[in-house]
């Protein structure tokens, strides 16, 4: 399958699920900007396929990104941040979402695990309400939050100015 035939409207995404859950898969529910992919994102990514069955990722879209992150980001456009995300081995479909926070997702497809990266402990997971109402679990996965998009736009542009 090609990186950008994994990229799935909602309905496409709704029956691929289906399709999977038949086969007796389990879904594993993964979101975020994924602006300047970076080893943090890989080892989140990772995390989330090690809990087994089948990895989507949900990317924000371009709008959702500047109200959650500000003025002048996304860096790249949705788009692109779809496509280098579903270029990933570990991921098997990815969907742009528009909202803040993937809510409206989980409660589409009902994902048997939500996972979070470690910037985000249990107790926080913004969406934790949708996930057991679904029937679902949340897990904190990848490495510890040494990384950061936006901490890499900030050390590059202070140091770019020196």
């Amino acid at each position: 399958m090609s990186a950008e035939s994994k990229i799935l409207s909602g309905d496409q995404l709704r029956e691929q699920v289906e399709q999977w859950r038949r086969a007796g898969e389990r879904i594993v529910l993964a979101n975020g900007n994924f602006d300047l992919l970076h080893v943090g994102h890989v080892r989140y990514l990772r995390g989330a396929k090690a809990l087994g069955g089948k990895l989507v990722v949900a990317v924000n879209s371009d709008q959702s990104v500047r109200a959650l992150k500000g003025e002048g980001r996304p860096i790249m456009p949705e788009r692109e941040r779809a496509e280098i995300v579903s270029a990933l081995a570990d991921v098997d479909a990815v969907i742009v979402f528009p909202e803040l926070d993937v809510r409206a997702l989980i409660r589409e497809i009902r994902p048997d695990i939500h996972a979070k990266g470690t910037d985000h402990p249990a107790d926080s997971v913004p969406e934790r309400d949708a996930v057991p109402e679904c029937g679902g679990r949340v897990a904190i996965v990848g490495d510890s939050k040494d990384h950061s998009t936006s901490e890499i736009i900030r050390s590059r542009l202070s140091s770019s100015k020196s």
